[in-house]
């Protein structure tokens, strides 16, 4: 299955032209928690369909990290 994303800079293109860098996980845990806490959010990330926060690597293009928003069950990017 192919679709398209929204590079900031180069605009609309084809998924093929970019590397998945995963799921957006939110601030790291302070370094007073305990190690399971640590090991959790470096380690296990939930995989559920739907909306979410994604970082992707424009490789063939202009070289930028971005984050955008796309629903996993559609392949389409969402409004912020």
């Amino acid at each position: 299955m192919t679709f398209r994303l929204t590079c900031p800079v180069c605009g609309k293109r084809d998924v093929y032209e970019f590397t998945y860098g995963g799921p957006e996980r939110g601030p790291r845990p302070a370094d007073d928690v305990p190690a399971e806490a640590h090991l959790r959010w470096s380690q296990f990330r939930m995989n559920r369909p739907g909306p979410r926060e994604e970082w992707w690597y424009h490789g063939a293009g202009c070289g930028v990290w971005f984050s955008t928003r796309r629903n996993s069950t559609t392949n389409r990017e969402e409004p912020r």
